[in-house]
């Protein structure tokens, strides 16, 4: 019986490294900056993160299920390298949040620096051709569990200026959410 179950406990470990392996080496994680260098337009988050947008998206749960819809309005305003972005949550169950970042695009290489007050520490990302990716840490509001959760966002520039995000929240190495939403500039 001992080493029915010590087969059963090794399987599931097994399997659970192999999933976690596929998705680094050939999955969301495997994607690097340099992928996107030469496709499509040029994505300078300074242009195409300015003014006002509008953020319609969903969130799901580990297993794929939708758990939440929101839409949120942005405004964002650039000198120079630093800019300064408000984003204004408003979820399907009436919940609400505001976020504010301070971003800052290091020099011609693409590097760039965010902070929130819902981050930790500085958040790190790189523009390069149509893509942008931002990692960091965000620490969820108390409503929401307030788990501290690595997250990578992806940025994708469409040839018609909309904005496609895909992020991934992790704890431990272990995906336990997924943001889709688009991102648009709205017309004044």
């Amino acid at each position: 019986m001992t080493l029915y179950f010590s087969t059963i406990l090794f399987g599931t470990i097994f399997a659970v490294f192999i999933t976690w392996l596929c998705s680094i080496k050939f999955g969301f994680l495997s994607q690097k900056p340099g992928h996107y260098s030469n496709q499509g337009t040029e994505f300078d988050i300074r242009e195409r993160l300015c003014g006002d947008m509008i953020c319609e998206g969903v969130i799901y749960g580990p297993f794929g299920k939708v758990n939440t819809r929101f839409v949120a309005y942005m405004h964002a305003k650039w000198e120079g390298d630093v800019g300064h972005m408000t984003e204004s949550f408003t979820y399907d169950n009436g919940d609400k949040l505001e976020r504010i970042w301070d971003l800052k695009v290091m020099g011609s290489n693409g590097i760039i620096e965010a902070t929130a007050p819902d981050i930790i520490g500085i958040g790190a990302g790189k523009q390069s051709g149509s893509g942008v990716r931002l990692c960091y840490k965000i620490k969820l509001p108390k409503s929401a569990g307030g788990f501290v959760l690595n997250t990578v966002d992806w940025l994708y520039l469409m040839e018609n200026g909309t904005i496609i995000n895909r992020s991934q929240f992790r704890k431990f190495g272990i995906k336990v959410g997924e943001l889709v939403a688009n991102m648009r500039k709205i017309d004044t």
